[in-house]
């Protein structure tokens, strides 16, 4: 199997050495640089957006710039959804963004897992597990969304929190790690 296969499936695979994969995070690179250093709203970087997207761009998305992924092409962002300025989406694993989804300013969403032995760690492994982030959702500045995390519908996150389990519908959630505060009457 290769490593892209296991990536995608959520096994352990080699992140830090395969060829096909470093080629893949380069591209992306590449396009997020183009993306960060156009103009903003310009054609230049609507077009690097669509490279690194797969040229999916579901109507009224609106990303600022800068933003940073590993693949690109593993975030799925629904229809309406703002992304502030600073945010990185580390998509070895899946990453979708439901619809009407506000995500503020240096957010990070983070799917990938190390060994926790430092012989397999130094060997370059890694394990990517998706995030899902519901429909209408406010993610708060600084907010940090850990591998394999679900956050419900309706939900909104603290700034500065770090979501560490799922979240149900309709939470509010803040804090290190981010728990349950309430729930919202919608």
């Amino acid at each position: 199997m290769k490593e892209i296969e296991k990536m995608l499936k959520g096994k352990w695979y080699d992140a830090n050495f395969d060829q096909e994969l470093l080629v893949m995070r380069q591209k992306a690179e590449l396009n997020c640089f183009d993306f960060n250093m156009s103009k903003p709203g310009s054609d230049e970087q609507l077009f690097a957006l669509r490279k690194l997207l797969r040229n999916k761009l579901p109507k009224g998305l609106t990303v600022l710039a800068p933003v940073y992924f590993d693949y690109g092409k593993y975030t799925y962002f629904s229809e309406d959804v703002f992304i502030n300025h600073g945010c990185y989406f580390m998509d070895g694993g899946s990453i979708t963004i439901g619809k009407n989804t506000f995500v503020g300013p240096f957010c990070g969403f983070y799917t990938s897992n190390h060994p926790l032995n430092y012989a397999d760690r130094n060997k370059g492994l890694e394990q990517a597990l998706p995030i899902h982030i519901g429909d209408n959702c406010w993610i708060g500045a600084n907010v940090t969304v850990l591998p394999g995390v679900t956050v419900g519908n309706g939900c909104v996150i603290a700034a500065g929190s770090v979501v560490t389990n799922d979240l149900a519908d309709n939470a509010m959630a803040a804090g290190v790690p981010a728990v349950v505060k309430k729930y919202i009457d919608q």
